[in-house]
C-alpha cells in the first residue's frame, strides 16, 4: 500500500506510544503515532486554548500544568508539544508502570516530567511531587481523563494550572481524516470519512485507528453503505466513576424533570449500553419518582420501586425493558417538587433554630409520672370529630405559624390536598366569625 505522506505531515490530537517507543519504525509504528504532530501550529483542534497556550509560551518558564481531559483530546501531544517547546531535557512516564523508587531515578538529572494518568497514583505517590513543585525543582506536565476534583489531591491541584480540553468537533475530526487517508494512500468516500467521524465520538485516536482499519478492507467494503457492517463493534465509552457517568445520569433525570420522554429514554440507553450497573439507574429512577413528580403522581414511586424489584431478580439484558416504560412513564407524569421543597423547609428551619420541643399534648403519657407532668392532656383524637379532623395545634410554640409545605395544582395533589382545603376552609369561616 502507497505512503502519500511523511511521517508529521499533519496534526492530529492523539497521545499513544512514547517517541523513543517508535523511533525508527516508520510505516510499521500505528498511524496515529506517525501523525503526532511536532509543531504547536500543526496541532487540530482545542481552539480555546490558543490564547493560554500562546501565553504559556511567552512565559519565561513554563508552570506546571495538568492536562484535563476525554480519551483522543491531544492531551499527551500537547504536552509533548510545550516541553519541547520548554527546550529543557524532559522525560515522559505512565503513573501505571511507576511506583516513587521508579521516579526517583527517572528524575535524576531532570527537571521536567511528562506524567500520563496521573489519577492511577495513590494520595502518597501524588505527595511525593509536593515538595518538588514547590521549590521549582521539577516541573510536572500530568494528564488525565478523570475528573481532577475527584482524582487528584487538592494539595497536588493547587500547585497546576489547569488545562481542558474538550473531544475534537467534527470539522477537525474531518481534517485529521482526510490527512490520515492521505497517509495511507487511500481513497474513500466523504461519506465514508463521515461515518468514520461520526463513530470516533470525538475520540480522534480511535478514528485513525478505525481508519488504518478500514485502509485494510477490499476496495468494495470501504463503500458508505457497507463499511459500518465491516467495521468492529464500536463500544461506548464510560467510566461508572468519571464525568460521563454523572453526565449521562443528569442528563436523565433532568429529562425526566422536564417531561421529554425521548430524551429520557435515550439518556437511558446510554448508561446501559455503556455498561452502567442498572440498580444505580433504578435508584436515580425512584429518587425521580419522589423529587420530582411526588404527590402529582403517587403512583409514579411505588412504579419506580416496582421497577428496582424486576431489575434485580430478571437481570439484564432484559431488564431494559422495566426501565425503559419507567423512564418514559415518569416522563409523561405531572410534575410536583412540593414535598422536596417541603422537606427543605423543614431542614433549614432545624438548622437554623434547633429541634423545638414537641407540645405536651402530643406526647405519650407512657408513665404515671409523665401524665402527672401533663404528657397527652387535652389531645383531641381526630377520629371522634366529623370528617375525622379537629382544630388542635400541632406544631411547637415556636413556629407554630409556620408553613412548610406548599401544594401545587398539578395532576393528583389537587385533589390529595382538596380535603385538606376543605378544612382550611372551615377554619377561615369559624375565624370569620
Amino acid at each position: 500500500m502507497k505512503k502519500a505522506q511523511p511521517r508529521n505531515s499533519f496534526a492530529s490530537s492523539q497521545s499513544v506510544a512514547l517517541p523513543s517507543e517508535t523511533e525508527g519504525m516508520g510505516d510499521s509504528a500505528p498511524l496515529p503515532e506517525r501523525l503526532r504532530p511536532d509543531a504547536l501550529e500543526l496541532f487540530f483542534g482545542q481552539d480555546h486554548l490558543r490564547v493560554k497556550l500562546d501565553n504559556l509560551l511567552r512565559a519565561a518558564r513554563i508552570p506546571s500544568l495538568l492536562l484535563f481531559g476525554p480519551p483522543g483530546s491531544g492531551k499527551s501531544s500537547l504536552a509533548l508539544l510545550l516541553a519541547k517547546a520548554a527546550k529543557r531535557p524532559f522525560k515522559r512516564v505512565s503513573a501505571p508502570e511507576a511506583g516513587i523508587q521508579q521516579l526517583r531515578r527517572i528524575l535524576a538529572g531532570t527537571d521536567l516530567l511528562i506524567l500520563d494518568e496521573v489519577h492511577r497514583f495513590s494520595k502518597a505517590q501524588q505527595d511525593f511531587f509536593l515538595p518538588l513543585l514547590e521549590s521549582g525543582e521539577l516541573t510536572l506536565f500530568a494528564t488525565t481523563t478523570e475528573n481532577p476534583s475527584f482524582s487528584v489531591t487538592a494539595q497536588l491541584l493547587s500547585r497546576l494550572h489547569i488545562l481542558r480540553l474538550r473531544p475534537l468537533p467534527k470539522a477537525d475530526l474531518l481534517k485529521v481524516a482526510d490527512r490520515g487517508a492521505r497517509e495511507l494512500g487511500i481513497g474513500l468516500p466523504a461519506e465514508s470519512l463521515d461515518l468514520l467521524c461520526d463513530l470516533s465520538g470525538g475520540d480522534a485516536r480511535a478514528l485513525l485507528n478505525l481508519l488504518e482499519y478500514t485502509a485494510d478492507l477490499p476496495q468494495d467494503k470501504r463503500a458508505p453503505e457497507n463499511l459500518k457492517k465491516a467495521l468492529p463493534e464500536i463500544v461506548s465509552r464510560h467510566d461508572r466513576v468519571g464525568d460521563k457517568h454523572y453526565e449521562l445520569a443528569s442528563a436523565l433525570i433532568k429529562s425526566i424533570r422536564g417531561s421529554d420522554p425521548d430524551a429520557a429514554v435515550y439518556y437511558l440507553a446510554c448508561l446501559l449500553e455503556g455498561g452502567e450497573d442498572p440498580r444505580f439507574v433504578c435508584r436515580r429512577l425512584v429518587l425521580s419518582a419522589a423529587e420530582d413528580i411526588g404527590l402529582a403522581d403517587p403512583q409514579a414511586l411505588p412504579l419506580t420501586v416496582a421497577c428496582l424489584q424486576a431489575v434485580e431478580s430478571i437481570g439484564m439484558p432484559e431488564g431494559y425493558l422495566p426501565m425503559a416504560e419507567t423512564a418514559i412513564y415518569l416522563a409523561l407524569s405531572p410534575k410536583s417538587n412540593s414535598a422536596y421543597v417541603a422537606y427543605l423547609n423543614a431542614q433549614r428551619e432545624i438548622k437554623d433554630k434547633g429541634t423545638r420541643p414537641v407540645p405536651l399534648h402530643l406526647r405519650n403519657p407512657s408513665t404515671g409520672l409523665q401524665k402527672s407532668w401533663g404528657y397527652g392532656r387535652d389531645y383531641l383524637y381526630p377520629h371522634n370529630f366529623p370528617e375525622s379532623w379537629v382544630e388542635q395545634q400541632y406544631l411547637p410554640d415556636a413556629v407554630a405559624a409556620s408553613r412548610f409545605y406548599f401544594p401545587k395544582s398539578a395532576g393528583d395533589e389537587e385533589a390529595h390536598y382538596a380535603w385538606r382545603g376543605r378544612i382550611l376552609e372551615m377554619i377561615q369561616k369559624k375565624s370569620d366569625k
